[in-house]
């Protein structure tokens, strides 16, 4: 196969891509929109099973996209340059992939042509998330920290 016959995410850098080709790389797994928190001693990011407000647990993607910055500064913008910096990002997510030289997931929409992999393989946060407004002003976020399983090796179902 030419390296023209190449998906564009194995013949390009991140950097390379152009805005639909970026967007696309998206799973729409929601593990980017999970609350965190750093633990002050240790320095280690916890994600937790609680979600941005602006999330839609229904499409797993953000319902205000295009305002999500402003109506959320601390909403993380992801971009070529940021990938390494951004250690919190799941293992499973596709930017942290292709930085580190991983490829994507046999489970990516782009390589399964189904966005219900992402689902089936037990990547999503789909049912698996309350949102931020759902919790008391009072109730510690440190009761709903999460180990997300990185299925990212499991192999496609046969």
């Amino acid at each position: 196969m030419s390296a023209r016959q190449l998906p564009f995410w194995e013949r390009k850098t991140l950097a390379e891509m152009n805005q639909p080709e970026w967007e696309s790389l998206c799973d729409g797994c929601g593990r980017c929109c999970v609350l965190k928190f750093e633990d002050e001693e240790t320095g280690e990011v916890h994600p937790t099973a609680v979600v941005c407000r602006l999330f839609d647990a229904d499409t797993c993607r953000c319902s205000n996209y295009r305002r999500r910055h402003f109506l959320v500064p601390e909403c993380v913008s992801l971009d070529a340059e940021s990938v390494p910096r951004y250690n919190f990002m799941p293992e499973t997510c596709a930017y942290r992939r292709l930085h580190e030289g991983r490829g994507l997931a046999w489970w990516h929409p782009l390589v399964s042509g189904d966005p219900q992999t992402v689902i089936d393989a037990g990547i999503s946060v789909r049912g698996n998330v309350v949102s931020e407004e759902a919790l008391h002003p009072d109730e510690p976020l440190e009761e709903y920290v999460v180990r997300w399983v990185d299925l990212a090796t499991k192999e496609p179902p046969k």
